[in-house]
C-alpha cells in the first residue's frame, strides 16, 4: 500500500533497512532510557529516518486506498488491520481501522495510552508530558521492543476472531502479530486471500493469490462487488 504512495519499504528490494540495516532490537528500552535524546531525533530527523519522515508528509492515497474506503462504506469490508504507519487509510477517509504499528502523525503517552496530534501539541520541554496523567509522550510509532498498544490489540483479535474472509493485501507476511492473524483466520474455518504481486511467508495457506499491486487489485474488486452486498472481509494489509 505504501509503496504506490511514494514510500519506501523497509524490507526487501530497496528497503530502507535492507540497504541501512534494521534499528536496534532494544530502541523502546533506549527511549526509556534518554527520553530526551530520543526526542532530539525525532525533532530533527537525519539519514534514513529523514527520508521516510519526508516521504511520508508528501505521500497521498491512491486508488488502492480509496476503493477500500469505498468497500467499507457498502459494509463490505467490515474492519481494516494495517501495518503501516504513514496514516493513509485515515487520510483516505477508512473509519474502523486499527493501525497496530502506530500513525507517525500522533503522538500517545506511554502510560495511559491517550493519542494527541503531534502538529501543535502543546507540551512543554524534553520529553513532553502528557497533560491528562503527566507521564511521558513519545510518537504513536511502535518500535523494536515495544508493546502493541493494549486498545489495538485488542481490536485487532476482536475482529480476527469474528473474520471469516481475510484480505491480506501488500503485506510480506513476515511480521508478528499480524502474520498469524490470517492463520487463525483459517483455523476458524474462514477464507484468506493474498494481493500483492509476489509470493509471501503466508502464500501457502492462501486460499486465492491475486497477482497484481494493491493499486490495480482493490479498484477491480470494489468495482465488481458494488452494490452487491457480498465478500464481507477483513483487511489486513
Amino acid at each position: 500500500m505504501s509503496v504506490e504512495s511514494g514510500i519506501r519499504p523497509f524490507r526487501g528490494p530497496g528497503g530502507l533497512w535492507t540497504e541501512n540495516g534494521e534499528p536496534p532490537l532494544d530502541d523502546y528500552q533506549r527511549f526509556l532510557e534518554d527520553p530526551a535524546g530520543y526526542w532530539q531525533k525525532e525533532m530533527y530527523p537525519t539519514g534514513q529516518m529523514g527520508e521516510l519522515y519526508a516521504a511520508l508528509q508528501r505521500a497521498v492515497p491512491h486508488a488502492g486506498h480509496r476503493a477500500l474506503v469505498s468497500l467499507e462504506r457498502q459494509e463490505i469490508v467490515k474492519f481494516l488491520i494495517t501495518q503501516n504507519i504513514d496514516g493513509l487509510h485515515r487520510k483516505a477517509g477508512s473509519r474502523n481501522i486499527a493501525e497496530i504499528h502506530g500513525n507517525y502523525s500522533l503522538l500517545r503517552c506511554v502510560s495511559c495510552g491517550r493519542r494527541f496530534e503531534r502538529e501543535g501539541f502543546a507540551g512543554a520541554g524534553l520529553p513532553p508530558s502528557c497533560p491528562e496523567c503527566g507521564d511521558i509522550v513519545k510518537s504513536d510509532v511502535v518500535v523494536f521492543g515495544e508493546p502493541i498498544p493494549q486498545d489495538v490489540a485488542a481490536a485487532c483479535i476482536d475482529q480476527v476472531e469474528c473474520s471469516d474472509c481475510l484480505l491480506l493485501v501488500g503485506t510480506s507476511g513476515y511480521v508478528y502479530p499480524a502474520a498469524g492473524f490470517p492463520h487463525h483466520v483459517k483455523a476458524n474455518g474462514g477464507t484468506v486471500i493474498e494481493i500483492g504481486p509476489h509470493e509471501t511467508d503466508l502464500t501457502g495457506i492462501c486460499d486465492l493469490s491475486v497477482r497484481l499491486t494493491a493499486a490495480e487489485a482493490l479498484p477491480i474488486i470494489e468495482r465488481t462487488v458494488r452494490g452487491t452486498g457480498r465478500v464481507p472481509m477483513t483487511d489486513a494489509g
